[in-house]
């Protein structure tokens, strides 16, 4: 098993309708820092993102956030990490995947959406290698794996990404899954 070294997480700037959602991104958080994995994120400080860079900060683990300048007073700036402010969303995508070797995605919204299908598009495309583990307890994904499946069945998307885009049930389970 390779030892995994940074993973970027992708998920909501708002808290969600379920509490689990905040305690999923804050276990995930934690367990990134007892295991000695940089977590590369989003750099906001609210919403799921903001719990999981807070539940690692807290736990002594080193974070990551890449934010655009226009997001941080919208975001607001996580202030406990290294910040990288970028100009742009997709620079800010491409400086996530650069100094990470996998992706986790949480719950979340459009954003999260946006970003994840960028990053199944570079897989489509070959572009890039690392995984892409979507991490719900609850079947949350469920709806986006159906409209991967008719993507892939209507012949618009190449198989190859149900090979990169994985799912886990657990935090625990998202990590190894990467390795």
């Amino acid at each position: 098993m390779n030892k995994l070294k940074s993973i970027c997480i992708f998920c909501g700037s708002r808290e969600g309708v379920k509490p689990e959602y905040m305690a999923l991104a804050s276990q995930f958080g934690e367990l990134l820092a007892k295991q000695n994995i940089r977590l590369v994120y989003g750099g906001g400080g609210i919403g799921l993102m903001g719990a999981a860079a807070r539940a690692c900060a807290d736990a002594g683990g080193d974070v990551l956030g890449i934010i655009p300048e226009f997001l941080c007073t919208k975001e607001i700036a996580f202030d406990r990490c290294t910040l990288e402010v970028v100009d742009t969303l997709h620079k800010r995508k491409a400086r996530m995947a650069e100094t990470s070797q996998g992706f986790v995605v949480l719950p979340g919204g459009l954003g999260t959406l946006e970003e994840v299908v960028e990053v199944l598009s570079w897989v489509n495309l070959q572009e890039l290698q690392q995984k892409v583990v979507l991490l719900d307890e609850d079947g949350y994904w469920d709806p986006f794996f159906d409209l991967i499946k008719h993507t892939i069945d209507q012949g618009f998307t190449d198989k190859i990404v149900l090979k990169q885009a994985l799912r886990a049930n657990t935090c625990e389970q998202a990590i190894q899954m990467l390795a």
